[in-house]
């Protein structure tokens, strides 16, 4: 069974565009099959998966496509069909690489299908509202995708557009060739994954605890916590690739409740126990939140904080958002079918967490590892260090703990 290449475009306002890719990336040795997300009038043009295939997946029948006004809706139907079109595709070996061409409709409809797609598989966005404000984070999600803004309207073979296009038929060849990659075959070929969530404010002790466990034969992956990337941890440890969590900024668990910008999505820090995975858990970024200005409420302006720079601000959660916040750790981690350990610093959560700075209280802190420690059951160690996060004292006992944990070279769990 020979392996494809998926163009994904909508044939009813881009065939001429469409097609001149395609062709460029024949021109490259590639074999294309074009998805047509077409929901306006019928399109001229033939294609290996029309769109009244796209919409039977779907659920529903091109006609009443066509003829429905609910834009949302069939437009959820195409994509929900797409996805499984493609995903199909993938897990039968068909697929090496995932092309879309659009503007905003097309992109996000591509781009969402692309987000049902493993990590490792080519993926290709070619978009002419790549730039507008808000889009490109919609469009590459948790995605590992490639971004490439046509700069011109895909409307016409114009010299500058069919530039454009001759590179991303180009990239997308690059891309079909790269080999891919398997969680299956990672784990048979005898990597040692782990995942670490990190970021700037912990990054000394990330730093530290990733050299530490390198040196105890694990390799590990390192996540940015910023809502996003963090989000794509908890995806890939679901898709298999890991051996084992530590997660050293689980601030994204509050940060999804109070509505910051760092919100990690409902799913954030269940995945690996679901899963039976051992986690290793520190709490940087934890006692605070960092919600968009513009949304501020009134007392939010009277808080304690902490600016990381002029767009970033951290403020201070109260003793009640303590609380609330470790009731849902406490909630996540009790559903967790491996180990547990939570190692909680006693003296900052953060670099910039200390003696001096007014986010430092280390007592109302100790309201969220009391009421953590109340609510979590007995699978679950909750445990304190007299140190900063940032001390070299704490990384290397959540090394300690994460070594503890981990399964050892004779696959016999350690404790």
């Amino acid at each position: 069974m020979e392996s494809q290449v998926l163009l994904i475009s909508t044939l009813d306002t881009k065939a001429s565009e469409t097609f001149y890719l395609k062709e460029q990336m024949e021109k490259g040795g590639l074999e294309v099959w074009v998805m047509d997300l077409s929901m306006g009038a019928a399109s001229t043009h033939t294609c290996r998966v029309p769109a009244r295939q796209v919409a039977l997946a779907g659920g529903w029948d091109i006609d009443s496509i066509r003829e429905s006004r609910e834009r949302a809706k069939i437009t959820a139907v195409m994509t929900k069909g797409a996805v499984k079109i493609a995903r199909d595709m993938f897990f039968q070996g068909r697929l090496r690489a995932v092309v879309g061409l659009g503007g905003s409709t097309g992109s996000l409809m591509a781009g969402e299908v692309m987000h049902g797609l493993p990590f490792g598989l080519g993926k290709l966005l070619v978009s002419s509202t790549a730039a507008l404000p808000g889009m490109a984070t919609r469009y590459i999600g948790t995605a590992d995708l490639m971004l490439l803004h046509t700069v011109v309207e895909i409307a016409g073979l114009s010299p500058l557009l069919r530039s454009v296009l001759d590179r991303a038929a180009q990239t997308a060849v690059g891309l079909a060739r790269a080999p891919l990659l398997d969680p299956g075959k990672t784990m048979q070929n005898g990597e040692r994954l782990l995942a670490m969530s990190m970021f700037g404010p912990c990054e000394k002790c990330a730093q530290r605890a990733r050299l530490g466990l390198e040196k105890a034969g694990w390799q590990v992956i390192g996540y940015s916590a910023a809502g996003v990337c963090d989000r794509a941890m908890e995806k890939m440890i679901g898709q298999g690739y890991f051996k084992g969590v530590l997660d050293i900024a689980s601030g994204g668990v509050g940060e999804e409740i109070m509505g910051g910008m760092r919100a990690a999505g409902p799913e954030r820090l269940e995945t690996a126990g679901r899963m039976g995975l051992p986690q290793v858990i520190a709490p940087s970024g934890v006692n605070l939140m960092s919600p968009r200005k513009s949304r501020y409420k009134p007392d939010y302006y009277k808080r304690r904080k902490y600016d990381l720079d002029k767009h970033r601000t951290f403020l201070r959660l109260t003793p009640a958002e303590l609380v609330k916040v470790a009731g849902e750790f406490a909630r996540k981690l009790n559903q967790a079918k491996g180990p547990v350990t939570f190692l909680i610093p006693t003296r900052g959560w953060a670099s910039f967490d200390c003696q001096g700075q007014s986010v430092h209280a280390p007592l109302e802190d100790s309201l969220f590892t009391k009421e953590l420690k109340k609510k979590t059951k007995d699978h679950v160690e909750v445990r304190e260090v007299d140190a900063n996060l940032e001390d070299p004292l704490f990384s290397d006992e959540l090394v300690k703990a994460m070594l503890f944990l981990l399964p050892d070279a004779q696959g016999e769990a350690h404790g």
